[in-house]
């Protein structure tokens, strides 16, 4: 497909497309560029937002991990459609993710969570991501949990794991002067992507 944008590369995959638009957040905005905006909704259709880490992407799909049981976890569980956002402000880039969150296998969750730092592992073991803190309950969490993993490897918590988007649209948005930006849609259609640009 022949582009607008010289800003949009490797327009046969949105895949390709993301892994270059990555690579040049990293460049340009070094500290966070893997921020990631994550919407999920309850039973009944009421949003929530919150940020989290990307971990891994390609074309299975983008994964991101968390405790199971925080909302995020329980909504993904009635309603497992999600959409996600990254913002790489400086480029004036967005991100857009649309598709269904599927759970990681345990072996990946594993491997990614061996990867974690020491005070990031014994976290995920003391804390009830999301539910009313109670003075002085967390600190004694932490500490008990410190001293039953004084040595060795820390295993991963049953509640703690990743998702992986699996998406089934994928806009890629690049500011433009007069707003008169570039919108690349990719729509999953059978083993392969449709695309199309949208008016600004």
């Amino acid at each position: 497909m022949t582009g607008y944008s010289p800003y949009m590369h490797d327009t046969n995959s949105p895949f390709a497309l993301f892994t270059t638009w990555l690579a040049e957040a990293e460049a340009a905005e070094p500290r966070v560029p893997d921020a990631m905006q994550l919407a999920t909704a309850d039973a009944s259709g009421r949003p929530s937002l919150r940020t989290v880490l990307l971990k891994a992407h390609g074309p299975r799909g983008f994964v991101f991990y968390t405790n199971t049981r925080s909302r995020k976890g329980q909504e993904i569980a009635v309603r497992d459609r999600v959409v996600a956002l990254l913002h790489w402000k400086s480029l004036e880039r967005q991100v857009i993710i649309e598709g269904r969150a599927t759970p990681v296998t345990e072996a990946e969750a594993d491997a990614y969570f061996a990867t974690r730092a020491r005070g990031s592992q014994l976290g995920a073991w003391a804390s009830d991501q999301g539910e009313r803190r109670q003075e002085g309950v967390l600190e004694e969490r932490v500490a008990r949990v410190t001293a039953a993993h004084a040595t060795g490897a820390v295993p991963r918590p049953p509640h703690w794991s990743g998702y992986r988007i699996v998406p089934d649209r994928i806009e890629f948005w690049q500011g433009r002067p007069s707003r008169l930006h570039d919108r690349l849609v990719f729509i999953a259609e059978g083993a392969g992507w449709t695309t199309h640009w949208l008016n600004p």
